[in-house]
């Protein structure tokens, strides 16, 4: 149990982001739940959180801008306390299409929160733990599309979370001395709204018989693997990108 311990987790009202915060307040984490727009949301994963004992907060953001990015350090620190993890969850897709139809705006978009965002978070949590003096974790968020390569669906995507991959694996080489950990997690197709949110509804039922197991992963799937590697059982793991997809 990571009692004494806060984790900042984006993207958290929802999906994968929400599972990762309950799971974490069950191991003892306090939870900073970053939301962009669903505070409703937000909230209830902040209240069951409470529920379980650990104290949480809901933080608006926008990971894709530096000022809020900020911002939203700052709040975290205020409420909850020193950083000792961040979980960098927060991620778009742009609508599923050929790259052909792929507008620069969905490019620049997802580059932006995937990539970008991610970046602007793991400089301000490197801050944060060279200020408290706590040697953290972070966990990035990648996809099995960064092997894969999405063709006919979002190649940007795929491109942008390639890049979340390579970051991840210099930057936890520059930062070992340190003893700060960088790890990636690659889940494969997940049960959560972002098929819907592509334009997809059905995804699911088309992709599932493509994954070994036969079927898409459960958000609290992905949860308990990223919330095992901000745990000491996970010590010696940096610099890695975990695949979570189900045989692929």
């Amino acid at each position: 149990m990571q009692h004494g311990h806060t984790v900042l987790i984006t993207g958290a009202s929802r999906g994968i982001g929400a599972a990762t915060a309950l799971e974490a307040a069950r191991q003892g984490y306090d939870v900073a739940v970053n939301f962009t727009h669903n505070r409703e949301a937000a909230l209830k994963v902040v209240d069951t959180i409470e529920r379980l004992g650990r104290k949480a907060i809901a933080v608006q953001g926008d990971v894709g801008q530096p000022a809020d990015v900020e911002k939203l350090f700052a709040e975290t620190e205020a409420s909850l306390g020193p950083i000792s993890a961040l979980v960098n969850n927060a991620g778009i897709t742009g609508p599923i299409g050929p790259f052909s139809q792929t507008t620069d705006a969905t490019i620049e978009s997802v580059f932006g929160v995937n990539v970008y965002g991610t970046m602007q978070c793991c400089r301000a949590a490197l801050a944060s733990f060279s200020k408290s003096g706590r040697a953290g974790v972070i966990v990035n968020v990648s996809s099995v599309a960064a092997r894969a390569g999405s063709a006919n669906e979002y190649i940007h995507y795929a491109a942008s979370k390639a890049a979340v991959e390579t970051f991840t694996v210099g930057l936890a080489r520059e930062v070992a001395a340190s003893g700060v950990r960088v790890v990636a997690v690659a889940p494969g197709s997940t049960l959560t709204e972002i098929h819907a949110t592509a334009g997809e509804p059905g995804r699911p039922a088309r992709v599932a018989p493509k994954i070994p197991l036969g079927r898409l992963a459960n958000p609290e799937e992905i949860a308990s693997t990223i919330v095992w590697l901000l745990s000491p059982s996970a010590s010696y793991i940096t610099g890695a990108v975990v695949p979570c997809a189900g045989g692929l």
